[in-house]
């Protein structure tokens, strides 16, 4: 079903990860365009906000009754050691609150156009330099990632069944002063100590929030589009050459390539799932669909963004 230009005025949001990097200025920018955003939360719902708790498979299905589409983009941060608490958490933390919210809005009245519950091109696992589009087949499945987003996508099978067109908008690295990868790397690039990671011949996959943000409104309000889309910018880079230009952005010399070795001693399994992977992604379904990017290369978006901050 399709969310039409004429609906869009009164577009009413179900959001999941609301207080996250993408969430948080997704609902700024749905706000600002005059949309209603309704974030749900683990705390004592306040107004305008839903109540719900995966853990315990708790959602009210009348706090959903009468949304437009639900946009889920939940889950355990994963940039951190991956302890086998932890990764049961990550794991958990996905799948129970997808497949709670799939299951709910699938037994709805009136149900909403779209749920768009969010992946990652982590699903493609390392795979050197081949390119990489939403009809390549999945990664080893021995790499945690891989399986983990596999998992996640098949999470939401009720609501497909339910007819809900669900899409899942398969995240690259998101780029953003204001936290995840980039807001860490700053803080070291600007001190001039950053580096390659590794050889640096690996594939990186990134997009600019902005992007980001206005991808995910484009999947809203696109009837056409369903199942996994590549949310990732048309220019990805080897991690030398991302380097080099982060670098150049800052005006600081990048001297200190840190050893593949040094990664798997700080981060463990993480470093080779994440930090040395090489995954070569094509956003090929978002261009097809007319997506126009406002930053598709590395050094305008970084310009842009720094300005921004600046």
């Amino acid at each position: 079903m399709k969310i039409s230009e004429a609906d869009r005025p009164g577009l009413h949001i179900a959001l999941s990860g609301a207080s996250g990097l993408i969430g948080s200025a997704l609902a700024r920018r749905l706000t600002r365009e005059g949309h209603r955003v309704s974030a749900l939360v683990r705390r004592e719902p306040g107004a305008g906000e839903i109540g719900w708790n995966p853990e315990q498979g708790r959602l009210a299905p009348q706090d959903l009754e009468g949304v437009t589409a639900v946009v889920h983009l939940a889950g355990e941060n994963i940039g951190a050691r991956w302890t086998p608490a932890r990764t049961a958490r990550i794991r958990s933390s996905r799948l129970r609150g997808t497949r709670l919210l799939s299951e709910t809005v699938a037994q709805l009245r009136t149900r909403p156009a779209a749920l768009l519950s969010a992946s990652a091109i982590g699903i493609y696992g390392h795979r050197g330099d081949e390119i990489l589009t939403e009809s390549s087949h999945p990664g080893d499945p021995e790499d945690f990632l891989v399986t983990l987003a596999q998992e996640w996508e098949a999470a939401a099978e009720a609501a497909r069944v339910a007819g809900i067109r669900v899409v899942h908008p398969r995240f690259g690295l998101v780029l953003s002063p204001a936290g995840g990868a980039l807001g860490k790397m700053l803080l070291p690039f600007r001190l001039g100590l950053g580096g390659r990671l590794g050889n640096g011949a690996q594939w990186m996959s990134w997009i600019a929030l902005d992007d980001a943000v206005s991808a995910i409104i484009h999947l809203l309000t696109s009837g056409t589009l369903h199942g996994p889309v590549n949310v990732t910018a048309p220019t990805p880079l080897r991690n030398r050459d991302f380097t080099r230009i982060l670098g150049e952005t800052l005006a600081r010399p990048t001297p200190f390539p840190v050893p593949a070795a040094a990664l798997r001693l700080v981060f463990g399994r993480i470093a080779d799932g994440t930090l040395l992977a090489s995954t070569r992604v094509a956003p090929q379904r978002l261009v097809a669909s007319g997506f126009r990017f406002a930053h598709p290369d590395l050094d305008s978006a970084l310009r842009h963004m720094l300005q921004q901050k600046r």
